[in-house]
């Protein structure tokens, strides 16, 4: 029950966080026409925490948001490595489905242009058929959440 539990969760908030974004950004990913601070894509900063992309101040503040929203747990439950894992993997599952999901609900893109070439944020960074995210977080979200387990 857990398990259907997590993921019926990771998918809606997947869903919310996408349609949000879909909101704010319309047809321009990766906060391409925001009023937000950006480091260049080849700062070092850049390439440890938005994968050699731009660093935005949307990006970051989002991300710091989420992670200390879900660390809300804390406030009703005392520190568990098991449930921390599982907060990482929550995390990395819903950025990689929120992302897929941006691009299937967003009416500039839709499945048709999920390709490497109309989406300027992850051309660099595309193996195969996805962005180079999908294929390293996807793995470590599993792990983490399977670890967790042994640790609850």
């Amino acid at each position: 029950m857990h398990t259907l539990l997590f993921f019926g969760l990771m998918f809606w908030v997947s869903f919310c966080f996408a349609k949000m974004e879909i909101e704010i950004e319309g047809a321009h990913g990766w906060a391409g026409d925001l009023p937000t601070w950006r480091i260049s894509k080849e700062h070092f900063i850049s390439r440890i925490f938005a994968g050699g992309r731009e660093l935005t101040g949307y990006h970051l503040w989002v991300q710091l948001f989420v992670f200390s929203l879900l660390h809300l747990t804390y406030l009703f439950t005392p520190f568990n490595l098991g449930v921390e894992l599982q907060i990482f993997s929550f995390i990395f599952f819903v950025w990689i489905t929120e992302d897929y999901m941006w691009f299937l609900l967003n009416p500039a893109f839709g499945i048709a242009k999920f390709k490497k070439e109309n989406i300027w944020w992850h051309e660099r960074h595309w193996w195969k058929f996805a962005p180079r995210d999908y294929f390293i977080f996807i793995p470590i979200a599993i792990i983490l959440y399977i670890l967790s387990f042994f640790l609850v």
